[in-house]
């Protein structure tokens, strides 16, 4: 498969890491599509716990090359301290590519953020403060300024202080303290001399391994219920992380895609605020939340915990053209006497398969569940189909049929090894 695009089919934080280092074995080039230092994904390799924000968790692999695309904005202390973590820990990335029509985020952008949640009052969206959403808005207003701008010392010095000035007056009038434009000035200038040697045409790059027979893994960030057409608005992210995000983000085309690959957790969770039909709030959601380590990577905030959604997976499988599932944390489920699957949801006018396209809709609904018998084996150990229990077999292949697309490959622990592949590929 030349270009496979890996997303995210719930509201985030589904393993994506786990399932892209898998897939990275078979790539040359791993390319993070959209999104910002707001997300986190997470490998752990013999013990070791790497927690990426924006590098693509293919630089785990001496073969690959990780890129940062143009759909991406960058924040330049959080990449440099990325780099120097990574390479503190042996592993090199004097091959990552950051492009040049990458927009970059200044102080001002987490200045506005902080402000526009604060005066959201009891409304908050729940943002990580991060200047995410206001980059976009930037890039969206055509003031952005670029990666490939930092190529000219000279006039990004100019950028930087013509907008510093501009921003710092908007966030004083705003209630916001005023900017040292001049300290803000050095500082991305030096930042900006380092980000040089990594700076690249990553359109041309990226067509050229095609041309030549190289296979490109697409990552993105956060997940299909978070993209800023289809998610759950206003509760979303600032991009498009579904898979027609990954072509707008990378400069390929929809014709060089040939898979796309869905991660779902066996259940559900969701970051802040916003609608969530199948959440639980008694000791099963307490169970989910403390076996399953549901931390935000970057946030460090607890997770909302639920039952697996799988009106949320069709309504995904449409949304992306997912060609398969990777299901991952099954191991979570361990110990559950009984464990459910949401296969509808029922609304005083009578029962719904499709998902809602209204905000007032989706909070109102009831989920209609299959109940299945739970397994009292832990599934850590499992490496194929036939070790894992009868009752966890049945619970993958309900998930198959209410879904429609095939899963390829179960997680069932954190470490890079714990997975079986339930389908041949």
């Amino acid at each position: 498969m030349p270009v496979t695009v890996v997303v995210g089919a719930q509201w985030g934080d589904e393993g994506k890491a786990k399932v892209i280092d898998l897939l990275s074995k078979e790539h040359t080039f791993v390319v993070r599509y959209q999104g910002g230092h707001n997300a986190g994904h997470t490998v752990v390799v013999d013990g070791e716990r790497y927690a990426l924000q924006l590098v693509p968790s293919g630089v785990l692999y001496e073969h690959v090359i990780p890129v940062i695309a143009n759909g991406v904005v960058v924040d330049l202390p959080t990449l440099f301290s990325e780099i120097d973590m990574l390479e503190a820990r042996g592993v090199s990335c004097s091959e990552l590519k950051v492009s040049s029509r990458a927009h970059l985020i200044f102080p001002w952008h987490q200045a506005h953020d902080a402000i526009a949640e604060a005066m959201r009052g009891d409304d908050k969206i729940g943002t990580t403060l991060k200047g995410i959403g206001p980059a976009y808005a930037d890039k969206a207003r055509r003031v952005g300024i670029r990666a490939g701008d930092a190529m000219d010392p000279a006039r990004f010095r100019a950028l930087v202080r013509e907008r510093g000035a501009a921003e710092s007056k908007l966030i004083t009038e705003a209630g916001g303290d005023p900017l040292d434009v001049d300290e803000i000035v050095e500082r991305f200038a030096e930042l900006a001399a380092r980000l040089t040697p990594y700076v690249s045409d990553t359109i041309s790059l990226l067509h050229s391994g095609l041309a030549r027979g190289a296979h490109v893994l697409l990552e993105g960030a956060q997940a299909t219920f978070l993209d800023l057409d289809h998610g759950t608005y206003p509760y979303v992210t600032s991009s498009n992380p579904t898979a027609g995000g990954a072509c707008a983000g990378s400069g390929l085309g929809p014709r060089d895609i040939d898979r796309v690959v869905g991660i779902t957790k066996a259940y559900t969770t969701r970051v802040g605020a916003g609608p969530f039909p199948t959440e639980l709030t008694d000791v099963d959601g307490e169970t989910l939340g403390r076996v399953g380590k549901e931390f935000g990577t970057v946030t460090g905030r607890p997770r909302r915990t639920g039952w697996l959604d799988c009106v949320m997976l069709r309504h995904a499988v449409r949304l992306n053209s997912l060609t398969e599932l990777a299901l991952t944390k099954l191991d979570v489920l361990d110990g559950f006497e009984r464990v459910k699957i949401c296969t509808g949801y029922r609304t005083m006018e009578g029962e719904l398969d499709d998902y809602p396209d209204r905000f007032d809709v989706l909070s109102a609904v009831e989920p209609v569940y299959a109940e299945l018998d739970g397994w009292a084996s832990a599934l850590g150990e499992a490496r194929e189909p036939g070790a894992l229990p009868a009752e966890a077999r049945a619970f993958l292949e309900v998930v198959e049929r209410e879904v429609g697309v095939p899963i390829r490959v179960v997680g069932v622990g954190a470490e890079r090894d714990d997975y079986l592949m339930w389908a041949s590929a």
